[in-house]
């Protein structure tokens, strides 16, 4: 990499000689290996052509394609922090976004552009451009006269790579700083550790405004100098066409039950493949153990998060030990793991307690939040995770972790993190409504379901759907709850804390 230190540079290192190789293939066309150069060149480019200052936010909220890849690639070449925006996300979460991150650039769909073009005038982002699903858009026509060469910027391991906004217990989103030697060193481990090779086919049907689909898949077969099979979202029917082509495949445990919801999806149909990894919620063993006997391997179960990409893993390499259902596996090699009790003291093997990490992977802060930042790290520098977990138990080996539960109030629907503060500030907000608690229940395709629980104010009438569809107006769809019931009062324990346990029991 020559000392350089920019992310970029070391994804380079994998490309392969024959540039005219494909690197991404949709069901429309594919990408060379000189397009994915060319194309990030342009748009590099036309970024610096801009004349942002080092360090400068791009936000980007736009639909996949392989020129959304390469938008955020450029980024990266070109010094510049990337912020990928959920696709989900309405106009008064973007605004937020907007104001708090402060960025240069907004890259949107054309169909949002109105509403974008409306926000970035009030919150004093200079430049907005257009990129939709097919690759066109306005940024597409200003980037067609760039040169399609650029030489990547010279990066310091700690510079900003990227912030992914990850939402807070309260209600506040907060932006995990992501540093360039956070994802490269992440991306060599994982190269290794998963035994990626150069001859892999990654089916990719992830979305890429998530750590998921735009660090650890794409960062995967770019440094393997692997060829992508870039599909938008999960379609079954495609996904049955592509996997006899592919090696590799990553998901959220909702693909895999979809997947054997299809009595096509055999293990003749899986013949070339060589892994297939599940992420961004929680494996049910009963997923595990069916996809193992029809598929006649086991899924590789990992955990990770927006402030540390990957953690653990079980293990690729037989040699390492088993995958087993229902654990997240051992600590990647450089990763450090511990499990301890409220006073901080580590505790042994089957002890129920919070997990802890550190590590080069691990980022540096939140976003303009030093007081978070504190809040969330040790004295001796670990950070809290807010995941409870525990070593061995249930047959497993003393060095694999196995997360039982989650301190902070989260709720995972689909691979998306839900907090639900957030959606209770907005429906205790609503008229006629006391308070309001919100509950993940057990869900057999979303892993959880949102469910709010509603005490109406003394007198009130309140209608279900109406709020459903105000919700729908101001919220991500995923975080919309999908049902709402109405009592006369919410649990409390004896220190008045609403006991959502209870109400998970009730409603599930």
């Amino acid at each position: 990499m020559d000392g350089n230190a920019n992310l970029y540079a070391l994804l380079a290192t994998g490309f392969p000689a024959d540039r005219s190789a494909i690197a991404i293939e949709t069901p429309a066309r594919s990408y060379s290996w000189n397009d994915v150069e060319e194309h990030s060149a342009r748009y590099a480019n036309l970024l610096r052509a801009l004349e942002l200052p080092a360090g400068s936010r791009i936000a980007v909220q736009v639909e996949k394609s392989p020129e959304a890849l390469m938008l955020y690639l450029a980024s990266v070449r070109a010094g510049l922090v990337y912020l990928p925006l959920n696709t989900a996300y309405r106009e008064p979460e973007v605004e937020y976004f907007l104001r708090d991150a402060e960025p240069a650039v907004v890259v949107c769909d054309s169909g949002n552009q109105e509403w974008i073009a409306r926000l970035a005038e009030k919150t004093g982002t200079a430049h907005v451009y257009t990129l939709d699903e097919e690759g066109d858009g306005s940024l597409a026509v200003a980037a067609a006269s760039q040169s399609g060469e650029f030489a990547t910027v010279r990066s310091l391991p700690d510079d900003l790579a990227a912030i992914l906004y990850t939402s807070g217990t309260t209600g506040r989103s907060k932006g995990a700083m992501l540093s360039h030697r956070n994802l490269s060193s992440n991306a060599q481990v994982l190269n290794e550790y998963w035994g990626w090779r150069a001859d892999d086919v990654l089916l990719h049907m992830l979305p890429i405004f998530h750590v998921h689909g735009l660090f650890v898949a794409a960062h995967g077969a770019l440094l393997a100098g692997a060829r992508m099979i870039w599909l938008p979202r999960l379609d079954i029917e495609q996904a049955l066409r592509y996997l006899p082509q592919s090696t590799v495949m990553m998901g959220v445990p909702t693909y895999y039950v979809r997947l054997l919801n299809d009595a096509r999806f055999t293990r003749e149909l899986c013949r070339n493949m060589r892994l297939f990894i599940s992420g961004s919620a929680p494996l049910l063993k009963e997923t595990f153990d069916e996809f193992e006997a029809r598929i006649g391997q086991p899924i590789l179960e990992r955990y990770g998060m927006s402030e540390t990409v990957m953690l653990t893993s079980n293990p690729y390499d037989a040699a390492l030990g088993e995958r087993i259902g229902g654990t997240v596996g051992q600590p990647l090699p450089g990763v450090m793991v511990r499990v301890v009790d409220d006073a901080g003291a580590e505790l042994g093997a089957g002890e129920i307690g919070n997990v802890q990490v550190r590590g080069p992977n691990v980022f540096s802060g939140y976003w303009r939040m030093p007081e978070k930042t504190r809040e969330e790290f040790t004295a001796d520098g670990w950070f809290r995770t807010g995941d409870v977990g525990r070593w061995g138990g249930d047959a497993a080996p003393a060095n694999y972790l196995s997360i039982v539960g989650r301190s902070k109030d989260l709720i995972i629907s689909g691979g998306f993190n839900v907090y639900p503060k957030e959606i209770e500030l907005l429906i205790d907000d609503m008229p006629g409504v006391a308070e309001s608690a919100v509950i993940g229940v057990a869900h057999p395709d979303f892993g959880e379901a949102v469910v709010a629980v509603i005490v109406p104010k003394e007198g009130a009438a309140l209608d279900a759907d109406a709020m459903m569809a105000d919700l729908k107006s101001r919220l991500a769809n995923f975080k919309v709850p999908k049902r709402i019931y109405f009592v006369d009062s919410l649990p409390r324990n004896t220190m008045g804390k609403v006991q959502k346990n209870m109400l998970r029991t009730q409603y599930s």
